[in-house]
């Protein structure tokens, strides 16, 4: 039976990565604090005159000019690195609301009421065909004093959704915040309900290989703080077996969450590999969890071969092609949803840097590094590093000889400093966690490395929440 989600703080010091997760950067960090030289702020140069001296003419050479842009960056991204800056950027639209919208540091949720004409105002500010006529507040704030919550319009939920995905401080794809879709399914009566929709999403989020960013939102938590949860972590993920070795057959990550479903009842294939998918789970409150067959049929998985030869082809490997993220809270406007399934594509070393490679996961480079018969006997050799890059590359080849969409990490950053600039020229802040933008993978080598962020959280956003099955939670 699920327990009663209360409200969890975040902490003013960022929590472990690995505690913290969210789409698209998956799995966990090694350092719990960015790692980045700080970079100052640029100054703002101001002339002060004296009132009984008059300001001298400035020639035409010397004097303020605009700031100028040329074009850099990868191809389509639209990036433009200013030459010259002047003054300091415009005020950010947060400031009005900037106690109630904050969620890093916070003990207590804000009020209800706060919190709703925070989203409108900003709502508002943002969107002028979404600007709420004083008839919509009056109507929100009756539905809060009666039932403690309100309901949002779909076009209000969309966008609140949109602002969710820009405000998540660990995405290195927010640049496309704007193109994400909706599945409206809040009026879900049932746990069969819920299952297809988290089908309906794999195959709308999937788009035969042209993946779309895509949220699905359930029914909201009440006022007594609960709701429906799917119990998964994503909703295509693979099994971790326990053997009688004490080795793990597949995703050791997924080892707890497999035991509980065997516990459940759940029948594994007969014959188990280290790449089968786990069933869905699904509660409503007051109700025990429900075991739903496993998505094979809207899973696409991808087999994993390398350019250059058969070098991993008896190895099987796979992986699927839509990452959603099952288990995060999404918050809009003080209304909690805790069933919010949210999925974008795949940044290469997701798969390759780190689900496939990590010692904890799949931990496939010494046995990459065998078969590419490089030297293991000595750390300066640089075997690990080679095989990453073989293993990544691998991950970038099939995806590609697939038609499936996948961003290599140089097209991911550059993007990012796209997203960076496209917020300060609309006069908002950008939020951010260092040691979850950089790669994984040559992160010394993309124009974040340099970069430093400040890590604050504001609603709307998607936020981590208690598992709740009885196990410890792993990352």
């Amino acid at each position: 039976m699920a327990a009663k989600e209360r409200f969890s703080p975040i902490p003013a010091v960022p929590a472990l990565p690995g505690e913290n997760q969210i789409f698209p950067m998956r799995g966990s960090r090694a350092n719990d604090q960015p790692r980045a030289c700080s970079r100052p702020p640029l100054p703002t140069i101001r002339t002060v005159f004296f009132p009984a001296i008059k300001p001298p003419t400035l020639p035409k050479s010397t004097r303020a000019r605009k700031p100028s842009f040329k074009v850099s960056g990868g191809p389509g991204l639209g990036l433009r690195k200013p030459t010259t800056y002047v003054g300091s950027m415009s005020p950010c639209p947060f400031a009005r609301w900037e106690a109630v919208l904050r969620l890093t540091g916070r003990s207590r949720p804000a009020p209800p009421a706060e919190s709703a004409a925070a989203f409108l105002d900003l709502l508002g500010r943002e969107v002028r065909s979404l600007r709420p006529s004083p008839k919509r507040k009056t109507r929100v704030l009756q539905e809060i004093r009666s039932r403690g919550v309100f309901h949002l319009t779909q076009a209000e939920l969309k966008y609140g959704c949109q602002m969710a995905w820009r405000n998540s401080v660990r995405c290195i794809g927010r640049h496309f915040w704007k193109k994400l879709d909706l599945l409206d399914l809040r009026k879900a009566k049932n746990e069969e309900e819920i299952y297809a929709g988290c089908l309906q999403h794999l195959r709308q989020a999937f788009h035969g290989g042209a993946i779309r960013s895509t949220v699905t939102v359930f029914p909201s938590a009440g006022r007594d703080g609960t709701g429906p949860r799917i119990w998964n972590y994503q909703l295509s993920r693979y099994a971790g077996y326990r053997l009688k070795t004490g080795r793990i057959l597949g995703d050791p990550m997924e080892a707890t969450f497999t035991d509980f479903c065997l516990h459940l009842g759940w029948k594994p294939p007969r014959r188990k590999s280290a790449f089968d998918l786990l069933p869905l789970v699904i509660s409503f409150p007051g109700r025990s969890p429900r075991l739903f067959p496993p998505p094979l049929a809207e899973t696409v998985q991808i087999p994993i071969r390398h350019p250059d030869g058969p070098y991993l082809d008896d190895l099987d490997l796979r992986w699927y092609a839509v990452p959603a993220v099952a288990n995060m809270l999404l918050e809009i406007a003080g209304l909690r949803f805790p069933a919010a399934p949210f999925s974008g594509w795949y940044m290469e070393t997701e798969i390759g840097a780190r689900n496939l490679a990590d010692s904890d996961r799949y931990n496939l480079l010494p046995e990459v590094a065998r078969r590419f018969q490089l030297d293991r006997t000595r750390a300066a050799s640089l075997w690990k590093d080679r095989a990453l890059v073989e293993l990544n590359r691998a991950v970038m080849h099939s995806f590609q000889k697939a038609g499936v969409r996948l961003m290599d990490h140089h097209s991911a950053a550059q993007s990012h400093l796209a997203f960076e600039q496209a917020e300060r020229k609309a006069g908002r802040k950008v939020f951010g966690r260092w040691d979850w933008l950089i790669p994984p993978l040559s992160g010394s080598t993309t124009p974040l490395w340099n970069r430093s962020y400040d890590p604050t959280e504001y609603s709307p956003n998607f936020l981590p929440q208690k598992p709740p099955f009885p196990f410890p939670a792993k990352s």
